[in-house]
């Protein structure tokens, strides 16, 4: 099975959908209360508008804190058992803030909500899941729900408001991780892993994620991708009402259809990236057409029609963004701490909403939407400079192999980690494959497929 097949196989097409309805429900929980909670939650007891700020801010901030040590013990416990925890710390959040009548009791389910930080650990239980050779199409997949939630936030958040109230919205949350737990439990495998001993200690495998130069230059990159999202629209909503008239309510007539349109247009351009192995020359090419897009917002925000182009080509560049970067977190991540990086990683997306509030807030309140948007161009195009330099080359090779019928998967982990060169060895049972790093300079391979043939039966 060294070849790869061109498609996903059945369980990689199951496992994707099922891991994108959980990622879309923890990305959704952070977008649906940004329509109305400023509005509805000034009926709260003791609410002030720092409070409702720190409210809608809680469940980022908390996010962002946790998504590292979230990380570190799924490389330790397993994926699944830390989805769960996060989901129900998801669930009971919403909860909290269902029968809250104050604001103290929203924003301490909020927090709640945000301590079920778990999209760093889903990101990685679906490299864990999928061939490298697909990830950037399955992470294409999960990247695509950020830009759905938004919208379907837009248009979700004010009608259950209006025949709910604040406590239907928040039940719904809830509703929800319940569903992405079943999700989880029921269709997505449990991959058996085994790790190099001298890869599992817990410092140094903090402290490689951390030095990484190369996963330093992505994870800076999500932080602005997020931030400058956030500010873009905290400066384009008003900017919509005063010059064209359109009230709130109605943004999402130009939200969404963007968002789908930009979708259709980014999926052929990824497919391209994957099939020819450009993915560094995509994501130039995407940071440049960002930057390009904030300009044109900055010149033509007066204009409907102007925003509507801006923001096409801002989601497409947005979303092949969010198809890549993670990806290539995954392809560059030290063998056992894979959990770790996808959880800087996901800290960086939600420290940069929070501080993309920060920015848009602070910086609309002295200048014009223009300078906003012109100083978000400015820190990208910095930050497409330094992404330039990236090396993709590396001496580590992912493999797949066939899994012998009736063999112990742990068996089989553990045996292919006996061979030299061999980093990381993760059995997923159900497609009958076992995915292999192997340092290239020191591993061969012939040796990989005599050990497992080598393997007795499960009795």
């Amino acid at each position: 099975m060294a070849n790869v097949a061109d498609s996903l196989t059945p369980l990689e097409r199951r496992t994707t959908s099922a891991l994108a309805a959980v990622f879309a429900m923890r990305m959704l929980g952070l977008f649906v209360v940004l329509p109305v909670l400023a509005v509805y939650g000034m009926n709260l007891a003791g609410s002030t508008p720092l409070l409702i700020g720190l409210a809608i801010g809680a469940y980022g901030l908390v996010q962002g804190i946790l998504q590292i040590p979230y990380g570190i013990l799924s490389d330790r416990f397993g994926r699944k058992p830390l989805i769960f925890i996060g989901l129900l710390l998801f669930a009971l959040g919403g909860l909290v803030a269902a029968m809250s009548d104050t604001i103290w009791g929203v924003i301490i389910g909020r927090a709640l909500q945000g301590a079920g930080a778990v999209s760093g650990v889903v990101m990685a239980l679906l490299s864990d899941l999928t061939r490298e050779s697909h990830q950037t199409r399955a992470m294409a997949i999960i990247g695509a729900t950020v830009g759905l939630s938004f919208g379907l936030a837009m248009v979700l958040g004010p009608l259950l408001v209006d025949s709910t109230g604040l406590s239907g919205l928040f039940l719904f949350t809830s509703a929800m991780a319940v569903a992405s737990l079943l999700l989880v439990l029921f269709y997505v495998p449990t991959p058996v892993a085994a790790v190099a001993p001298s890869r599992r200690r817990l410092v140094p495998q903090v402290l490689r994620v951390l030095r990484h130069q190369g996963l330093f230059r992505l994870d800076l990159g999500i932080f602005l991708l997020h931030m400058v999202m956030v500010a873009v629209f905290v400066v384009i909503p008003p900017s919509l009402e005063l010059y064209e008239r359109l009230p709130a309510s109605r943004h999402w007539y130009i939200y969404l259809p963007v968002i789908l349109a930009s979708l259709v247009l980014m999926v052929p351009l990824m497919v391209w990236a994957e099939r020819t192995g450009r993915t560094r020359s995509a994501l130039l090419g995407a940071a440049a057409a960002l930057v390009l897009s904030l300009v044109m917002l900055a010149m033509l925000h007066r204009s409907m029609w102007g925003v509507v182009a801006s923001l096409l080509l801002y989601f497409t560049a947005f979303n092949l963004l969010e198809a890549l970067m993670p990806s290539m977190v995954s392809r560059m991540s030290p063998a056992g701490a894979r959990g770790a990086a996808m959880g800087v990683y996901s800290s960086g997306q939600f420290f940069g909403a929070f501080f993309g509030g920060l920015l848009g807030g602070g910086l609309s309140s002295m200048f014009s939407p223009a300078v906003v948007l012109l100083t978000c161009a400015a820190l990208f195009a910095a930050w497409a400079v330094l992404a330039a330099g990236l090396n993709m080359k590396s001496r580590r090779r992912n493999l797949v192999l066939e899994l012998p019928a009736n063999v112990a998967p742990q068996a089989a982990a553990l045996a292919l980690l006996g061979v030299q060169g061999v980093l990381e060895a993760t059995v997923v049972r159900e497609d009958g494959v076992v995915h292999v790093t192997v340092d290239v300079a020191r591993c061969d391979e012939s040796l990989l497929h005599a050990r497992l043939r080598a393997l007795p039966s499960e009795a």
